[in-house]
């Protein structure tokens, strides 16, 4: 895309010379003139771009500011993605932008991270039965990235558009039904379109190919679910694997207090109601440097990226609010060295982020998940002129939504890292 003077493209967006004539963009946009650039009411020249370090760092600088004019719809600076389609429409999907040329792109990893999301894989959520098969469109040839955009389709095949028939004039309670109508003055009412959590194919798809390059780099990411509607689990972080999350359908890597939260979220779907809890994850292997000072701090961008999943309502950041009650002298981590040479902490309090930057440790995360909005019990509310309504939902829903929200969080936490490693690798 060419815009003033400013062309995009899949790795970020690039400063190019400008024909004499041109028109200076007003403040606030982008616009060159005389072979300068405008954006956002600063000018950089030929000479202020001159070194290599400086085009890569206005280069970043850019493609911040355009992602702030898009519709939300997208995510990433260098490593990016756009998601596309509705619950209840003809499919829907990913565009994955900045991936590295090379990258061996595997069609079965990819439907691997589906399946953990997809509807009707246990009892304890919705049973709304889609395989979620993943189709590559473009960007991947004999299994490696072209450098180019991949394009990946997941049509749907079971929506029972008529189960939303009751909700057209009423608003269903802490559902995205009255906001969208505020904002656009339409909405796709059948399932919620983009406000569905189905909405999330897309992402997990586009996470699984951030996960390959991260993979490359030696870092990987597991998430589990900590706790259920106050029951917590315990569990090593340090240690926890994939495997040991996958052991059963809620997702909690401990097998003492697993059947109590299953058992939590049973009582929620067999009364009708439903249950929020806790995530946590962690990512092993990043090494220190990745993020960035201020306002692109790599926890302000994960904590973006976590609030961005629908249902979460709470994000911490290694010790979280828990750190509150520490005093500095028992909270600050002491630096050593290690056996290898290399500079560690002793304590990870911080969470592997200081100063927004990654400092080599383990980065760890928690998110908060509110119980699901749709419930199966009739609720009060009103229609779209203000009367009084009661509304009886229809159709299938999750009564805990953290099951299937695992999978989503481990595809975010890994499109964050995947940016910011890009991000690391232009400034080197």
């Amino acid at each position: 895309m060419l815009c003033g003077g400013v062309s995009t493209t899949g790795a970020g967006v690039f400063a190019s010379p400008a024909s004499p004539g041109e028109a200076a963009a007003p403040n606030g946009g982008a616009g060159s003139i005389g072979g300068w650039l405008a954006v956002g009411g600063a000018f950089a020249g030929p000479a202020q771009l001159a070194s290599a370090s400086k085009r890569t760092q206005f280069r970043i600088v850019i493609a911040e500011i355009v992602h702030s004019l898009v519709m939300g719809n997208s995510f990433g600076a260098l490593f990016r993605i756009t998601t596309f389609g509705e619950s209840h429409g003809p499919g829907l999907g990913v565009v994955v932008d900045g991936c590295p040329a090379r990258l061996a792109i595997d069609r079965a990893q990819i439907q691997a991270e589906l399946d953990r999301r997809r509807p009707g894989q246990s009892r304890l959520v919705s049973q709304r039965k889609e395989a979620d098969e993943v189709e590559i469109l473009s960007g991947v040839l004999d299994g490696l990235t072209l450098g180019t955009p991949i394009a990946m389709l997941i049509r749907n095949a079971d929506a029972r558009s008529k189960d939303y028939e009751g909700i057209a004039q009423a608003y269903r309670p802490s559902h995205a039904d009255y906001t969208y109508d505020a904002k656009y003055g339409i909405r796709a009412i059948a399932g919620g379109g983009r406000a569905s959590a189905r909405e999330t194919a897309g992402r997990v798809a586009g996470g699984a190919i951030a996960q390959a390059l991260l993979a490359r780099a030696g870092v990987t990411i597991v998430a589990w679910v900590d706790e259920v509607g106050g029951l917590g689990a315990h569990v090593d972080a340090a240690t926890v694997s994939r495997a040991d999350v996958e052991t059963n359908d809620l997702r909690c890597p401990d097998p003492a207090m697993a059947p109590r939260l299953i058992d939590r979220v049973e009582a929620a779907r067999k009364d009708g109601d439903s249950v929020g809890g806790v995530i946590r994850a962690i990512a092993r292997g990043v090494p220190a440097g990745w993020g960035a000072p201020v306002f692109d701090k790599l926890e302000a961008d994960l904590a973006k990226a976590m609030l961005s999943i629908p249902a979460v309502k709470g994000f911490e950041s290694g010790s979280g609010f828990a750190g509150t009650l520490l005093p500095g002298s028992a909270h600050n981590d002491p630096f050593y060295r290690r056996d290898d040479g290399s500079i560690g902490t002793k304590t990870n309090h911080s969470g592997g982020i200081q100063g927004g930057i990654s400092n080599g440790e383990p980065i760890t995360l928690r998110i908060a998940f509110k119980p699901t909005a749709t419930i199966m019990r009739a609720q009060d509310t009103v229609d779209k002129d203000g009367n009084p309504a009661v509304l009886q939902p229809k159709g299938r829903h999750d009564p805990c939504v953290l099951p299937r929200a695992v999978p989503i969080v481990e595809a975010m936490f890994a499109l964050v890292l995947a940016d910011h490693m890009l991000r690391q690798n232009a400034v080197r």
